[in-house]
This record gives C-alpha cells, sequence and structure tokens, in this order.
C-alpha cells in the first residue's frame, strides 16, 4: 500500500516558484500542510543564499540545500551549516579546459556571500552585484567556490549543447549541468556534489529512507533528486528529458501541478 511521504524534497524555480516570480497561496499552503502533518521539507535549489529571503517570507518552514548541493543552509537564521565547495585547482582547471572546448565562453565565480564575473559574461541577474567584473576570471579564482558559472553571453549554443561538451571535457574534475534550456549558461560544482546526492545524505541522517522521499523538479540540475527518490515528479512543462529520470509527471507550475500531487499524496496514510 503507497504511504504518505516522510519527506518531501522540491526544487524552486520553474517547480514552485512560477517564471515571474510568484509562488501561489495554494503552493504555500500545501507545504505548510505537510509539515505540520510531520513531513520533513527540504527546499533544494541552485540557488545560493543570498537569493533565499523571499522563500523564507513565503513559507515560513523547511531546510534548504542551495548551489545545486553544494551547500545546506539554514534557512531561518540565513546560517552556512555545511558547505562542499570547488577547489581552487578544479575551478582553473576547469576554465582552461572549458576555454579550449567552446572558445565564446565566459566565466562567474559565486560563493554565498559574493559574485564575481568576467567583463564578457553578462550576468542575468545579479545585475549589479559585481558591475566592473575582471578581465580573466583566474585573475579572482583564490579560494574555494560555491558554484563556477560559464556562459556563452550571446547565446552561440544553448545550455543543453554546451553541456553535452562539456562532461566529456569536464569527466572527473567537477560536476556540471544547467537549469535553464532555453539559456546558454552552465552550472558547475565539485565533482560528485549534486542535488541527489546531498539530499541522500540528509535523509540518510533523519533516517528516512528514498522509499519515503518524494521530489520535484524540472531541469538537469534536478535529475539526480528525481532518480533518487522512491517518488518522483517531472515538471510537465520543464525539459523535454525530466521524464526520463522521473517516476512521474506534476502538472505544469503555473498550474499549481506540485501542489495538486502533495494533496494527493497527504491523503495517504502514513
Amino acid at each position: 500500500m503507497a504511504r504518505r511521504p516522510k519527506l518531501i524534497a522540491t526544487d524552486l524555480d520553474g517547480t514552485i516558484v512560477a517564471h515571474y516570480g510568484d509562488i501561489t497561496q495554494r503552493t504555500i499552503d500545501t507545504f505548510k500542510k505537510a509539515h505540520a502533518m510531520g513531513v520533513e521539507i527540504f527546499f533544494v535549489t541552485g540557488r545560493p543564499p543570498r537569493w533565499m529571503p523571499e522563500i523564507k517570507e513565503a513559507f515560513g518552514i523547511g531546510n534548504a540545500i542551495c548551489g545545486n548541493g553544494a551547500m545546506l543552509y539554514d534557512l531561518h537564521n540565513d546560517k552556512v551549516l555545511e558547505e562542499w565547495l570547488i577547489p581552487v585547482d578544479a575551478q582553473l582547471e576547469t576554465v582552461t579546459r572549458l576555454r579550449k572546448a567552446i572558445p565564446q565562453i565566459s566565466f562567474a565565480v559565486e560563493s554565498h556571500n559574493y559574485f564575481h564575473r568576467e567583463k564578457a559574461y553578462i550576468p542575468r541577474w545579479d545585475v549589479g552585484l559585481d558591475n566592473v567584473g575582471v578581465d580573466q576570471i583566474e585573475e579572482i579564482i583564490t579560494s574555494p567556490a560555491l558554484k563556477l558559472l560559464a556562459r556563452c553571453s550571446q547565446q552561440e549554443l544553448s545550455s543543453d549543447e554546451m553541456l553535452a561538451i562539456a562532461r566529456i571535457e569536464l569527466e572527473g574534475v567537477v560536476t556540471v549541468t544547467h537549469s535553464n534550456p532555453s539559456d546558454s549558461l552552465l552550472e558547475i560544482s565539485a565533482l560528485g556534489v549534486s542535488k541527489g546526492l546531498t539530499l541522500a545524505k540528509m535523509a540518510e541522517r533523519l533516517g528516512i529512507d528514498a522509499a519515503d522521499c518524494v521530489s520535484f523538479g524540472d531541469n538537469p540540475n534536478d535529475f539526480s533528486m528525481l532518480q533518487w527518490c522512491g517518488r518522483s515528479f517531472a515538471m510537465a512543462d520543464g525539459h523535454p528529458e525530466g521524464p526520463l529520470h522521473a517516476k512521474g509527471v506534476a502538472g505544469p507550475c503555473e498550474e499549481d501541478g506540485v501542489a495538486i500531487i502533495i494533496e494527493q499524496l497527504l491523503e495517504l496514510p502514513a
């Protein structure tokens, strides 16, 4: 017999946060209800902590895994609890290899409290946080980083095309993924770091098996989490490969697809 999950993990943008930035009241109420029933809630995102205040304000509950699995973050006390960062040598090796493989590429590097970029890197977010830039990102790669970002600023290649190249070039060096098929951006983490592996680690600490976990996501950076959980749902309006990695499909974000599934799950016996 199917039972109520003990843990629900969800991506944010494109999954429960609409592309225009809103979270519906139905979604908020559903997650709060699950939490009140004793279900562990994890917001598992590529976002850095500086982009999390709206999630804290909207929900007031839950745990956060940021940076595509690179950070365990205390959402309510604004405190970094654990980090799994990219070593300096791996950052430099990544930059060297990708410059050769994709000559048009430019880079940015971020931690929980900073964002630095090359002048050629045109940011879509964090505009103004670092509005000068450096000529070569190697100038400021001096410490371990939460995430390395690689962009084709003129969109010469899609994110999927960049990812296909980078996975070959960076095998054994770092973990590479993306969160937007219509953009031209790679998100790079330390080798072995992913949403799925960090979520598995947190669930183990809570004594919860994969069979009792449910996850939701829409893009390649979510696929490891969708694969690991016993029940998982790719978003109907997400990356076309999502259903290959999940056990089911949820309705579109703008139609409260996640909330609808959770409402059904909460009807199951504990």
